[in-house]
């Protein structure tokens, strides 16, 4: 579920700061700019695991800040100079007691920042950062956030953005219009019984798809400029994940309970 991803990137420690430790300093710019953030391709970033070495920090004329650059003991592939890697391309291992995954992703964020004069390329530096970005057919517990006619929304606590879709659930299926929940009509030698998919239940299910949007600010095209519509745009999410329950032993951990 959550996998260790190496960025490269660039701080820049403000003088104010320059009475703390580098490394928290460091930490502290590091995690206001990605921690829950969605980087493209790559997952919700959670917070910063570790710096594995800094070098000379460096005062450029006309700003007193300091940029440090920070690079990593061991060689590591680079992909190229502002692009992205391939999550399914990176080789997962486990970190010992962190419970945590590996992945030998490596990317370069962009560097470019605005300063005095024009734009600048400062140093930059690699990072280890903690990623929330499950692999496909991995097993989530979460809860069911609410029920609608495109399928059962659920919620990590910290993301929001799984749908269960209706021909991944339980069948056969139907939507209660009135109680706006899915139901499981649940066949037994008694007859149907209908199993309702409750919001606040806790639900079991397997990740089957993602999709990454980008959202980053574009500049109206010539046919939105050329008409006049006064309807807000509608807000998509950067990352989603695509469930399903269809299997013996997913859905309700309430189905599954013996007695």
């Amino acid at each position: 579920m959550f996998v260790l991803v190496e960025m490269v990137d660039t701080v820049r420690i403000p003088p104010w700061q320059f009475e703390r430790k580098l490394n928290d300093s460091i930490a502290e710019e590091l995690n206001k700019k990605l921690a829950n953030k969605v980087v493209y391709n790559v997952g919700l970033c959670i917070c910063l695991y570790d710096i594995t070495k800094l070098e000379d920090a460096y005062v450029f004329p006309g700003d007193g800040a300091s940029h440090t650059k920070e690079f990593l003991d061991s060689p590591t592939p680079w992909t190229s100079a502002l692009g992205f890697a391939s999550p399914s391309a990176a080789a997962r291992g486990q970190v010992a007691g962190a419970g945590l995954e590996v992945g030998r992703l490596v990317f370069s964020l962009p560097s470019k920042f605005p300063g005095l004069g024009g734009w600048k390329i400062f140093p930059s530096f690699h990072f280890r950062y903690v990623v929330f970005h499950p692999f496909l057919d991995e097993i989530l517990i979460g809860v069911i956030k609410g029920c609608s006619p495109d399928g059962v929304h659920v919620s990590l606590g910290f993301f929001d953005d799984i749908l269960i879709p209706p021909e991944s659930l339980q069948q056969p299926a139907k939507f209660d219009e009135a109680e706006q929940v899915w139901v499981w009509e649940y066949e037994t030698e008694e007859g149907a019984h209908d199993l309702y998919m409750d919001t606040g239940e806790e639900v079991r299910f397997r990740v089957v798809d993602e999709s990454f949007v980008d959202t980053s600010p574009t500049g109206p095209s010539s046919a939105e400029a050329s008409t006049s519509s006064e309807e807000a745009p509608k807000k998509e999410a950067p990352y989603t994940l695509v469930g399903s329950i269809s299997e013996p032993g997913l859905g309700l951990l309430s189905w599954w309970t013996s007695s």
